[in-house]
């Protein structure tokens, strides 16, 4: 899932394993990114597990959270932006208000097999 707001850049799905960061597009919408493809969005379906690190002091002080949470992607219903994270307290939050620079490391799929990254061999 991504935002309709990120509807207009190149996207791709999330991959297990994969590291990502939140990052403000051009339209001032934040979305997760793989580290140096500042221009393709990374979508995550619903229910995926995720860790996130280095979460802004301001996050951590409204929500009672740590500096790293590991949270559920979730669709939010409140406001213009709807992709956002459920954190263990059950405290959720949009992707704008976690803002730009946030760490996250996808560690769970839904155990699906078309989010699992291929193995290729080498020779």
């Amino acid at each position: 899932m991504c935002d309709y707001s990120l509807e207009t850049y190149r996207s791709r799905p999330a991959q297990l394993g994969e590291r990502y960061e939140t990052h403000q597009f051009p339209s001032f919408s934040i979305g997760f990114i793989a580290p140096g493809d500042p221009s393709t969005a990374v979508c995550m379906a619903c229910d995926t597990k995720l860790r996130l690190e280095d979460v802004p002091a301001r996050v951590q002080r409204s929500y009672f959270v740590s500096p790293k949470e590991d949270v559920t992607f979730t669709r939010l219903e409140k406001g213009s932006h709807h992709d956002g994270v459920r954190f263990a307290n059950s405290a959720e939050v949009t992707l704008q208000e976690l803002g730009p620079g946030v760490k996250g490391y996808l560690c769970d799929a839904l155990l699906s097999h078309s989010w699992h990254s291929e193995t290729v061999e080498t020779v």
